[in-house]
């Protein structure tokens, strides 16, 4: 080994130049910590729950909204769509905002690495395959992390243990 200061040969285990001075360091090896295939993937999971949900609940707004066009329209009598479409409106549009309020917990909850949340996850996942594209797309993806037998094993180390006192 040579010293890259003054350009003199240095025996391998010496930690300072004998001519000039110098220290070497000495390369400390780096270990990276593999994380399992759930702790990858359910941070990520739980964003996209959370953004979908999102999405769901700007689609509840618009129920609301559109039901109270409808109700002004019907009320200043201009014709327009039968009285019984502003509450099925709102109704519809209260369902949209409580399953949106699901997902929100279930991504709030898969953050925090909740115990419960695995579970809601894998049910609300199942139900949003069917809401093409995204929720088909958000629903096979959260299976496909949580569903396995492994996964379970693996989140519940993971999840917080909370105590029954």
């Amino acid at each position: 080994m040579f010293c890259d200061k003054c350009g003199a040969t240095v025996p391998q285990n010496q930690r300072f130049c004998g001519n000039c001075g110098r220290a070497f360091y000495t390369m400390v090896p780096v270990t990276y910590v593999q994380q399992s295939r759930v702790q990858q993937h359910v941070r990520m999971l739980g964003i996209l729950w959370t953004a979908y949900s999102a999405l769901v609940a700007l689609g509840s707004l618009a129920c609301f909204i559109v039901a109270a066009v409808m109700t002004n329209i019907i009320r200043f009598g201009n014709g327009g769509p039968p009285a019984f479409i502003p509450p099925l409106l709102h109704i519809i549009g209260t369902v949209i905002l409580i399953l949106s309020m699901f997902g929100f917990l279930a991504g709030w909850g898969l953050i925090n690495r909740e115990p419960w949340a695995r579970m809601l996850t894998i049910v609300l996942s199942f139900f949003a395959m069917f809401k093409v594209p995204f929720g088909t797309a958000l629903g096979i993806y959260g299976l496909w992390v949580l569903l396995p037998e492994a996964s379970e094993r693996e989140y519940e180390l993971t999840a917080k243990k909370t105590s029954a006192a």
